[in-house]
């Protein structure tokens, strides 16, 4: 069974090769890289060039939705389930619901924020090619890597090679999808 290629990954020892490099990957345009890490290192977003998380919108649309959802369960209640009149108090007053609206927005943001997450990170994913790679298990003790896909289309064999190769790292390989 001939299995076609995922990518190149290579192998760093220490925090600042791996930060160089993923500079110089970045710099050099290629799209469908990561860096992986035993722990994370302040300034890698910055050397990868990645942008703000889309998270907090999630996060917002989330506790919107939960005040909303609030103010209108309680109105809603007051108005037409139970319209009991008590000393000629209004049958609806927000400020009686902002308990309720605060809690829903609380449960909901972090809903969303959940959800967001696994949307934009591609979650639940029962595979990766990297996995089987005997060299990447180092990856959560002390080793760091950056694995470049085939997919990109700056990539090629040869010169993704020798890019890697020239910013210090200790060993490349081919990982097989």
């Amino acid at each position: 069974m001939d299995n076609k290629p995922y990518g190149i990954l290579a192998e760093f020892n220490t925090v600042a090769d791996v930060k160089r490099a993923a500079m110089a990957v970045g710099s050099a345009g290629y799209r469908h890289w990561d860096v992986f890490t035993p722990f994370p290192i302040h300034g890698m977003d910055s050397a990868m060039g990645l942008k703000s998380s889309k998270i907090g919108w999630f996060a917002f649309l989330g506790g919107a939705a939960g005040f909303a959802l609030g103010m209108f369960m309680i109105w809603y209640m007051n108005q037409y389930n139970y319209p009991l009149l008590i000393g000629g108090k209004p049958l609806f007053s927000p400020v009686s619901a902002i308990p309720v609206s605060f809690e829903l927005t609380i449960l909901l943001a972090a809903v969303g924020s959940l959800l967001g997450m696994l949307f934009l990170n591609g979650l639940p994913r029962w595979y990766h090619p990297l996995l089987k790679n005997r060299r990447f298990k180092r990856a959560t003790h002390d080793r760091f890597f950056i694995a470049i896909e085939c997919r990109d289309p700056m990539f090629s064999e040869a010169g993704t090679r020798k890019l890697l190769e020239s910013v210090g790292c200790q060993h490349i390989e081919l990982v097989e999808d």
